[in-house]
């Protein structure tokens, strides 16, 4: 009885943990008390939350399948119920049923599975092209059509000012436009980093010498944050990726404003994100 009780607690802790899940889902960085991925701010995110609930739905399913066939066999043919097991080896039906079923399932998995990836790499007509490098511990950031560069650095939990999420805000953000196609060319200076924001479905190496290519349209203005997601030495976990995603004309607003303080000198700061 008393594992009875504890197995309804624990099937119902996981209902509870299963519906409360999205409430509790970060906008644009992590929450306490998340159970499941952060808010979908782009459409491949959304494709990726879909994705991921389906399989769920299916690994659910058959655990309980198996969990129900495993309690079934056990209480109707233990020994004191079913003194003379039976002796049969095959059965026709039953050996089709077990290969045809499961070859539907990895079908049904499929088919989802390969227009996610139809969809993350068919790149769109870029509207915004922006090129991110990893360096020991820190990243770099350049729009390649307006002759904008700048290093992004994370800031300091002393420096950090009244709602600043520790570890994720930096002093230099990206700032994209919203509904915008924006590429994102990623590379490496040194070691191998990775660029990954979680929000956006956003993740890929950045690997010396190679020059490897993602996109995402961010649908709704805001923060959004990510970090560096390859162990890449002492400081790996102090490589945050701060996107600030705002109107068209905030955007224009704020390149002029780049364009006006190009020279501003980042080499100070990047020494110190090195030590």
């Amino acid at each position: 009885m008393a594992m009875l009780n504890r197995l309804l607690t624990c099937i119902s802790s996981a209902a509870l943990l299963a519906v409360c899940g999205p409430a509790l889902a970060g906008d644009g960085q992590p929450s306490p008390w998340q159970m499941g991925f952060q808010k979908a701010a782009t459409p491949i995110m959304e494709q990726i939350t879909s994705f991921h609930d389906f399989i769920n739905l299916i690994s659910i399913l058959i655990a309980l399948f198996v969990l129900g066939l495993l309690i079934y066999v056990m209480v109707r043919f233990n020994e004191k119920r079913h003194s003379q097991p039976s002796r049969t080896t095959h059965n026709t039906m039953l050996e089709v049923a077990w290969t045809i079923i499961p070859v539907l399932i990895l079908v049904a998995i499929a088919i989802p599975s390969f227009r996610l990836l139809f969809a993350q790499y068919d790149f769109p007509k870029a509207d915004l092209t922006l090129t991110a490098t990893g360096s020991q511990w820190y990243w770099t950031y350049e729009y390649p059509d307006h002759g904008i560069t700048f290093a992004s650095i994370m800031v300091q939990e002393a420096d950090l000012k009244p709602g600043q999420p520790r570890l994720l805000t930096v002093d230099r953000e990206v700032v994209v436009p919203v509904n915008k196609n924006v590429i994102v060319q990623v590379k490496a200076s040194d070691v191998i980093h990775d660029f990954a924001v979680p929000s956006f479905g956003v993740k890929l190496d950045a690997v010396p010498g190679r020059l490897q290519k993602t996109w995402f349209r961010a649908e709704r203005t805001g923060m959004f944050y990510g970090q560096c997601s390859e162990l890449c030495g002492r400081n790996h976990a102090f490589m945050p990726i701060a996107v600030r995603v705002v109107t068209d004309e905030e955007f224009a607003a704020w390149l002029d404003s780049q364009k006006k303080s190009a020279a501003r000198d980042d080499a100070g700061k990047v020494t110190t994100a090195q030590k």
